[in-house]
């Protein structure tokens, strides 16, 4: 009975880590409402301890060993830039998952001895806990690079709608950083915060915008900014020259956007033919089986 309770409960936990490293997709109506939301202010670094989650409270000692394993790498900065991560939280939630993993298997090893009297070396364990924590290391920087690959995507569209109407806007007579506040006013969502953001620090300052939008690039990892804010800084003023190279810059924007729908949607297609796969042999094998069963019998 006590180890029919500890599979039950051991597959209850593997169930739930499944799903919760595979959030379910959010509803559209949801999508388009955060689209559509006033920009929030990025977090601060500085977090009272009683905000912060506990697992973050309790990983926030081991930070110091995580920076000395040198984290976050330029990859992982950039991806916490682009999703407004606070670097110490999520380093503290790292250890956390590491240390939740060196002693999960410890207490597994402990309940099975307690409970069916099970003997196991002290090798099985160590091996265990050792591949887990690293596996749980490296699980939150999955989630944040996927979440920041969304939000890229998110830019390089907002980025391509921002051309669209600073080509318009040049072309009714405007000028090129006239045109781009005109376009970077109209989008709403975070990238046009961010976007807005960058020109207002350049009005305040009284700089070129241009090299405020490829630091906001080089920061995100956002490479297509970074070749829009070094066009807009060669082409100067003049509108008329521009015109044409952003709106160029525009379509192939556009046309990259495609392309990797259509990758997407390919590569969703050749997904879904294993399962079909699996359910066709597995109505041959239902099939098949009794025949073969029968002709086995008599023989």
């Amino acid at each position: 009975m006590i180890v029919m309770l500890l599979g039950a409960l051991f597959g209850a936990g593997a169930t739930a880590f499944v799903y919760g490293l595979r959030p379910h997709r959010p509803a559209l109506a949801d999508v388009l409402t955060a689209l559509n939301a006033p920009v929030q202010p990025a977090p601060s670094a500085a977090r009272e301890p009683e905000e912060m989650e506990w697992a973050t409270r309790l990983g926030r000692r081991a930070v110091p060993l995580v920076r000395a394993l040198g984290f976050p790498t330029t990859s992982l900065r950039a991806d916490l830039a682009v999703c407004g991560t606070d670097e110490e939280q999520h380093l503290a939630g790292k250890a956390t998952c590491a240390m939740t993993g060196l002693v999960a298997p410890w207490a597994v090893i402990l309940l099975l001895r307690l409970g069916a009297g099970a003997a196991a070396g002290w090798w099985v364990p160590l091996a265990g806990s050792l591949a887990f924590a690293a596996a749980l290391f490296f699980a939150p920087d999955l989630s944040l690079r996927r979440q920041a690959a969304r939000r890229r995507r998110e830019m390089r569209h907002t980025l391509s709608l921002v051309l669209d109407l600073t080509v318009i806007a040049l072309a009714g007579g405007a000028g090129v950083q006239q045109a781009l506040t005109q376009a970077i006013a109209a989008p709403q969502g975070w990238a046009a915060g961010a976007l807005r953001h960058a020109l207002h620090i350049a009005q305040l300052t009284r700089t070129s915008p241009w090299t405020h939008l490829g630091d906001l690039g080089r920061q995100l990892g956002v490479s297509d900014l970074v070749e829009l804010a070094s066009t807009l800084s060669l082409a100067g003023s003049e509108g008329a020259k521009i015109r044409g190279s952003l709106g160029a810059k525009a379509r192939a924007m556009r046309r990259r956007r495609v392309s990797e729908a259509d990758g997407a949607a390919q590569a969703a297609t050749e997904q879904m033919s294993l399962p079909v796969v699996g359910l066709f042999a597995a109505f041959l094998l239902l099939i098949g089986y009794p025949a073969l069963a029968h002709v086995l019998s008599m023989t």
